[in-house]
């Protein structure tokens, strides 16, 4: 049983020392525990203090290309290196690594297939009113979208079988975290949360830089994710609001047609014949797009298979290497 540790990193140079000393060298129930960074195009000395401290695998990125992105490139990196469990950090030492036994105890134990560490936000001192509140709403939409419970949707202290890693598809460009869980829900996968505990704040955090920014991103990616895998609920929906929209000024027109002053209202019943045309069309792309989501759920199965067959060559290519 192979553990490996993923660390995104950018710019961590002062941070990652106390990142990776934190991380528990030997775990009952793990054979081997292999510490892997992914450097997002740091300017600074991180990939030089990371071969100092002895890192096992370092993974570059020559131009900075966001956290889900790099996320992704990781979770790849550790599927080569024949990771059965995959535990993401963050290089800002925001989480407690000595919790890493204990976040994947539920994976060990063969009760789930995604652990999230659940910081309890609401007892993070340095989290302001605002950004608790936020946290909160943020992981109660997630939950009603998914239809997995996890009280921190946004902690990105987060365990993975490898199982899970092979259906795992990340796409969008700013955070993984809301992304992976509504694929996790959707795809019917074991998803639980431990408490954790987090270190204090190191620097300030570079995602949520603006709050309005931050809304904006995420609201993007979770209407994205919950339209790719619900098409038909959220376009039928949208086209049902639409024709309800149009027969309202439809129905005043009849209304002042029967009691004979429709002339003066034909602007109303223009509306309402547009209203319930653009609803109908909602209601044939609905359909249109639930045919291309069955045919995304063939890429994905596509995609999953080859992941396993690139995996095999890999293995027997090292085996034949080694022999």
């Amino acid at each position: 049983m192979k553990l490996i540790v993923q660390i995104p990193c950018y710019n961590e140079e002062h941070t990652l020392p106390a990142t990776f000393n934190d991380i528990p060298k030997e775990i009952e129930g793990v054979d081997e525990v292999e510490i892997m960074i992914i450097d997002d195009g740091s300017k600074d000395k991180t990939i030089d203090v990371a071969k100092k401290l002895g890192v096992h695998h370092i993974v570059v990125n020559k131009n900075n290309r966001g956290l889900a992105r790099t996320f992704r490139k990781g979770v790849d990196e550790c599927l080569k290196r024949g990771a059965d469990i995959i535990v993401n950090t963050d290089g800002d030492n925001q989480y407690a690594g000595w919790d890493i036994p204990k976040l994947i105890q539920p994976i060990l134990d063969g009760k789930a297939d995604v652990v999230v560490g659940d910081r309890k936000t609401g007892e993070i001192a340095h989290f302001s009113p605002l950004k608790k509140l936020l946290q909160r709403v943020g992981s109660y939409v997630v939950r009603q979208l998914s239809g997995v419970s996890v009280p921190d949707a946004v902690s990105g202290f987060r365990a993975y079988s490898r199982e899970a890693a092979l259906q795992l598809n990340i796409v969008s460009p700013f955070s993984y975290t809301i992304e992976a869980l509504i694929q996790s829900g959707k795809k019917h996968m074991a998803v639980t949360s431990v408490p954790v505990e987090t270190n204090d704040k190191t620097r300030e955090s570079r995602l949520f830089t603006s709050i309005p920014k931050f809304i904006e991103r995420q609201l993007t990616t979770i209407v994205r994710m919950y339209t790719m895998y619900q098409p038909l609920r959220v376009f039928f929906l949208l086209g049902a609001f639409l024709t309800m929209l149009g027969l309202i000024p439809i129905t005043r027109f009849i209304y002042f047609y029967i009691t004979g002053d429709g002339d003066g209202h034909i602007q109303s019943l223009i509306l309402g014949g547009t209203l319930t045309i653009l609803g109908f069309v909602t209601f044939i792309i609905a359909f249109l797009a639930d045919l291309i989501n069955f045919n995304r759920l063939l890429i994905e199965q596509t995609l999953e298979k080859v992941r396993r067959l690139e995996l095999e060559m890999l293995e027997h290519k090292e085996k034949d290497n080694d022999n």
